[in-house]
């Protein structure tokens, strides 16, 4: 059996992914299937300077412009909220470059790229954009990660705080971890979480298993490859108006997540 244990509320959306470049955008192709003609191929995050924006890697870029969508659509100041950051893998592709220049050059490593290989990367850009002291947390739990960062982030609200930010985001990979972690294109989603209000009220249920899953919607099928998918029942459930969504929590525990409108 499982047990309700934690609840939130949802303030504000924000999504990206390619073909689907805004919360806006999947909702209307969640519903009616419709794709935009002229989606942009990359994101691009307003928090960062220009020169800073062609920099980023593209981790950075999805998690940063969902990010902020979800702090304007919630009308909150992303100085004044908590965080957490989860991602499967961080990037995959700067992980891949410094693992071959390791074996063929040591000391040619780029400083700019072994400062974006760490895992909280994401989650260091936004608190420098964001003009930020509130806490940031970032983790990782594979396939579980977006369920294991919404537990984090709901535990956070019952505990110490009254609302959040919770941002789950990954991108392509490449090399021999490619064949080993697949992941592809870009996914971002984020949520503003609070403890009070009107928007959609979260019910969390940890479980171990065992409960039916829905098919697939448009979103997950679009997105189907990306390390981040496991979100996307959620923002399916979210998007088409369904009560309930399953959410793989790792080693076989589930999250069963209600939604009260």
């Amino acid at each position: 059996m499982s047990q309700i244990v934690l609840s939130a509320r949802i303030a504000g959306i924000g999504f990206w992914c390619r073909g689907l470049p805004s919360w806006d955008a999947a909702l209307a192709h969640a519903q009616g299937g419709n794709l935009p003609a002229d989606a942009p191929n990359k994101p691009s995050p307003q928090l960062l300077a220009p020169n800073e924006r062609r920099r980023a890697p593209e981790t950075v870029a999805v998690a940063l412009e969902v990010a902020l969508a979800a702090c304007s659509a919630a009308q909150r100041d992303p100085r004044t909220l908590p965080s957490v950051f989860t991602s499967t893998h961080g990037d995959l592709a700067i992980t891949d470059y410094m693992c071959r220049q390791l074996a063929d050059d040591p000391a040619g490593i780029s400083p700019i790229r072994f400062h974006n290989s760490v895992h909280n990367a994401a989650a260091g850009y936004w608190t420098i954009g964001a003009e930020t002291h509130a806490p940031a947390t970032a983790l990782s739990a594979f396939h579980g990660s977006f369920a294991q960062g919404l537990l984090e982030a709901l535990t956070q609200l019952a505990t110490d705080t009254d609302e959040l930010l919770l941002v789950g985001y990954d991108s392509q990979s490449t090399g021999p971890l490619g064949r080993v972690s697949h992941s592809q294109g870009l996914l971002g989603g984020a949520l503003v979480l609070t403890t009070q209000g009107d928007g959609p009220l979260l019910r969390i249920s940890v479980g171990t298993g065992g409960q039916d899953r829905a098919p697939a919607g448009r979103l997950e099928h679009h997105a189907a490859g990306n390390a981040m998918a496991p979100m996307l029942p959620l923002f399916d459930a979210l998007a088409s108006g369904a009560a309930q969504c399953h959410l793989d929590a790792g080693n076989g525990a589930q999250l069963h997540v209600e939604i009260v409108r």
